[in-house]
């Protein structure tokens, strides 16, 4: 994939870049929003941007991106790859915008690294650079191809059906197209992106999964409230508490999402923490409508049972399944919870059956613990499968 000479230029500098790169991705976008402030306005979400997450997760890709390419020049990193797509394909990015993120990134680099960076680097980090641009082009116009949808064409009008509050911090709405026409088919694990007019005028973004059956006739997600009222972290699920009620309407994308179960007739393990759970809910739907009949370990930690999100329907759908355990851990039990399924989820005595694939969906902590537990157990590695709400911090945190 990438040229000879760029290969021994990209490996000789991919240290200095490596350690220069948290100041470039901050550098980068500075100079993208003053630019064009109207992206941080309406598209990019302010709140990862102020916690600085966003920019983790870019420096993360893109050295992972460079260092797959001189470790494994035979074989693209397809799964980062087809989780950066999915995410921008929600968000309706478009080829153009690919241009526009090379002009201020290239720009950064250079101000950053200075005389570090000769016209024989720039050109091989300009090469490393449009390898993953069109990688995730091509996969983007696939994934819109695949809706029906021309590039970026995503978003839509919706009508709130109904609202329920599941938790004091979780809210979940039913939402129907205001058209009138049937919701467009979602697979379990799914997510859609919602887009909100604040106060100030921005439009801000977030994701949310779908809960529900693929087959329901409306379309559900939760929403869990951020309390930290001078964030911008929260100020999308802060208004849509707040705000959105029944008969209100709603921007929101066609559904897009690359951790979707794939029901092999495997043995399945469903792990979750928090919110986490929403999209576990929606494949749990999906085994009970397919008689899913396989041994299935449902896994869920949170801080009490109260706050646990969808409780009833986790343990409902989980009770439906011919061979389905679940398993809860509460960090503040209620009386009478057995010991060992208080404080963080412990799969040490949890019995898998061989050959399990493994879903993760929840902090990037509780995933991390959790995968090490699966791998000590004899999961392999290539069978476990996550989900990450908001940007990848597991490429930025190595």
């Amino acid at each position: 994939m990438l040229s000879e000479t760029s290969t021994a230029t990209v490996k000789a500098t991919l240290p200095a870049v490596g350690a220069a790169i948290g100041d470039i991705a901050d550098l980068f976008y500075r100079k993208l929003f003053d630019a064009h402030p109207e992206l941080l306005r309406d598209l990019f979400n302010r709140g990862n941007q102020a916690s600085g997450a966003q920019r983790q997760a870019l420096a993360g890709s893109i050295a992972a991106f460079a260092t797959h390419l001189v470790e494994h020049p035979d074989t693209r990193p397809d799964v980062m790859l087809s989780r950066i797509a999915n995410k921008h394909a929600s968000l309706g990015i478009t080829a153009p915008q690919y241009e526009i993120v090379h002009t201020h990134l290239f720009a950064a680099i250079a101000e950053v690294l200075g005389d570090a960076v000769t016209p024989e680097v720039a050109a091989a980090w300009d090469e490393v650079y449009w390898l993953m641009a069109n990688a995730l082009i091509a996969l983007e116009e696939r994934l819109y191809a695949q809706r029906g949808v021309a590039a970026g064409d995503v978003w839509h009008e919706w009508t709130v059906v109904s609202r329920a509050e599941d938790t004091e911090d979780v809210a979940t709405f039913r939402i129907t197209p205001a058209d009138g026409t049937p919701a467009p088919a979602f697979r379990p694990g799914q997510y859609v992106s919602v887009q909100v007019e604040l106060a100030d005028g921005a439009h801000q973004i977030r994701q949310y999964s779908l809960t529900g059956a693929p087959g329901a006739e409306l379309r559900s997600f939760s929403v869990k409230r951020v309390r930290d009222e001078g964030s911008p972290e929260g100020e999308v699920s802060r208004h849509l508490h707040t705000r959105l009620r029944e008969g209100d309407r709603l921007r929101v994308s066609v559904p897009y999402g690359d951790l979707v179960l794939e029901d092999t007739g495997a043995p399945l393990l469903l792990a979750s923490a928090g919110i986490g759970c929403t999209p576990i809910l929606a494949m749990l739907e999906q085994l009970v409508a397919e008689e899913h009949r396989s041994p299935v370990t449902v896994v869920h930690g949170d801080r009490s049972p109260a706050g646990h999100a969808l409780r009833a329907g986790h343990l409902a759908l989980a009770g439906k399944l011919p061979d389905a355990t679940a398993h809860f851990w509460y960090e503040h039990p209620e009386p009478g919870q057995p010991a060992q399924r208080s404080g963080l989820v412990d799969l040490s005595d949890v019995p898998l059956a061989p050959g399990t694939h493994a879903y993760l969906c929840g902090p990037l902590p509780f995933m991390r613990a959790v995968r090490g537990q699966l791998l000590a157990k004899g999961v392999a590695a290539s069978d476990i499968h996550y989900e990450v709400f908001g940007p990848d911090l597991w490429l930025a945190q190595g």
